[in-house]
């Protein structure tokens, strides 16, 4: 009996984000001019704070904290650069959709940090050392400084990347970063407090009693340390330590169909992508085949030499795993894609899946079956040149509100998932069969003058757009009252209406409806709301 796979955790901490970042965007100096130290300013209780300086600035003496004019008056030629953290954020969330190249399991830590559960993945790159330094290098190239640690639980690869020895920068050695699964309480003995992703007044109370290390929380009693500092003490413990399960939510939903395409000499020209995403479909299709799923929605990924991202999505109206039908559409959203260096990654997943079950046609039924799948494909493609929401279809909505009753669908709809019992739509797949309804419903109801012989009786004649029809036959009253949970919302929704079918001496049958209860001081309107066939 296979003992189950130990869960692996990358912390990834970029210390430098917001200069980092800067950086990358600021042209290269002209000729042999030196660039100027940076720093990032903040407005704090209405003083200019320095938050954030590179190393040209670190090594002059600035420090977060100080005053920015103090750092002018240091280094007069100083590039100053106000905060952005949405800015900061939105880098963050390009470096997470970057790593999806070494797993799908990507989440955001914090605002300068990263957790990729890595489990299963390591043998791609050659192990955990060899996936944390094809990291690191790449991550250094872009400009970034890097330091990670790889550990069972993210409480301790997040408190070893932060606190712990100095291994595991860019460009480093690794060393004491890759802890060893269930060595969590070894490694985090000696690491300070400030590790366990406590707030600073906690730290700073565990400092003052003489706690300063991870590992003294271990040899004092629970009780009075959940009494002194809360009980988020020693929930952050037990999650490092292993004793408690700590999830990470992924930025991105996972998929249990996903093929990466990974190659030695970038790909450049738009035939060799195209051919690429076809290999990718066909083992993406087969993944598929194997466990009798469809795709709904496939996701395209393309990870740039540059490290941007580039993602395209489509959808199917019914679930599908024939790789042409996927190159095809695929194909319609290549004609924008920018190459850049290179291509270096190709990635397919399902995103939406639904079961597949094969089925065989009889002679009789194989044309129906396939014109079925060609308007199938032609309304794929209408989808993907369109958007999904241009391309929709009729459906009954539950409501015996005339005006409600039918309601826009989009073809492309959340496909229903293994598991999801039958009776979880909301409407009814037809209009009940005991009140007949006109072919064409108005989209408005349209005013007629009617004259009725008796107030509550159907009309003998009304005129509709200045043409006159005189009554043969009629049925009704049938009463619709407005729906009680939307009254308010409308003139037409607060009264009700009295329906009656009609037919005229040429055999054309009308659906009228008199609005409101008959009262001597309120005039009685008529109005026409749809056609019988």
């Amino acid at each position: 009996m296979s003992r189950p796979m130990s869960r692996r955790i990358l912390a990834l901490w970029l210390p430098a984000l917001p200069t980092d970042r800067v950086h990358r965007h600021r042209r290269p100096p002209a000729g042999d001019t030196v660039e100027p130290p940076l720093v990032i300013a903040d407005t704090l209780a209405n003083r200019r704070v320095v938050v954030a300086v590179d190393d040209r600035a670190a090594a002059l003496g600035l420090v977060p904290g100080m005053a920015l004019a103090d750092a002018r008056a240091v280094c007069p030629t100083l590039a100053a650069h106000p905060a952005d953290p949405a800015g900061d954020a939105q880098a963050l969330a390009g470096l997470a959709d970057w790593c999806g190249r070494y797993t799908p399991l990507v989440a955001v830590a914090g605002p300068d940090g990263l957790f990729l559960d890595i489990t299963g993945a390591t043998h791609l790159f050659g192990g955990e050392a060899g996936l944390a330094r094809d990291l690191l290098r790449r991550l250094a190239g872009f400009g970034y400084a890097v330091r990670l640690a790889v550990a069972g639980t993210p409480g301790a690869a997040w408190a070893v990347a932060r606190v712990g020895p100095a291994a595991g920068w860019s460009g480093g050695r690794l060393g004491e970063a890759l802890v060893a699964p269930g060595a969590q309480r070894t490694a985090l003995a000696g690491l300070a407090v400030a590790g366990l992703r406590l707030d600073a007044a906690v730290v700073a109370g565990l400092e003052q009693a003489g706690l300063t290390r991870i590992g003294d929380l271990g040899a004092c009693p629970r009780g009075p340390l959940a009494a002194r500092f809360g009980r988020g003490l020693l929930a952050r413990l037990d999650q490092a330590m292993g004793a408690v399960g700590e999830a990470i939510s992924p930025r991105l939903p996972a998929s249990s169909h996903r093929v990466l395409l990974r190659f030695a000499e970038p790909l450049g020209r738009h035939e060799d992508i195209a051919a690429a995403i076809d290999r990718a479909a066909q083992d993406l299709c087969r993944s598929l085949d194997r466990r009798g799923d469809g795709a709904s929605r496939i996701a395209l990924t393309l990870w740039r030499v540059d490290g941007q991202v580039i993602r395209r999505t489509v959808g199917t109206s019914r679930p599908t795993r024939r790789p042409a039908v996927i190159c095809r559409l695929l194909g319609e959203r290549l004609d924008g894609i920018d190459a850049g260096f290179g291509i270096e990654t190709v990635g397919l997943a399902a995103s939406e899946t639904a079961p597949l079950s094969p089925h065989q046609d009889d002679f009789a039924g194989a044309a129906a079956a396939t014109g079925a799948v060609a308007l199938g494909e032609l309304v794929d493609r209408l989808m993907v040149r369109l958007g999904d929401d241009a391309v929709w279809q009729p459906a009954v909505a539950q409501s015996h509100w005339p005006d409600r009753t039918v309601a826009r669908r989009p073809v492309a709809a959340p496909p229903r998932r293994r598991g999801q019992g039958a009776g979880t739509d909301a409407a009814p797949a037809t209009w009940p069969a005991d009140r007949p309804r006109p072919v064409r419903l108005l989209p408005v109801p349209e005013p007629v003058e009617a004259i009725a012989p008796v107030p509550d009786d159907p009309p003998m004649v009304f005129r509709w757009k200045g043409v006159a029809y005189r009554v043969a036959r009629a049925d009704g009253p049938e009463r619709l009252t407005p729906e009680w949970w939307r009254r308010g919302r409308g003139r037409d929704r607060r009264r009700s209406r009295d329906y009656y079918r009609v037919e005229d001496a040429q055999g054309r049958r009308f659906w009228l409806y008199r609005e409101g209860s008959y009262a001597p001081e309120t005039p009685t309107r008529w109005f026409l709301h749809g056609l019988f066939a």
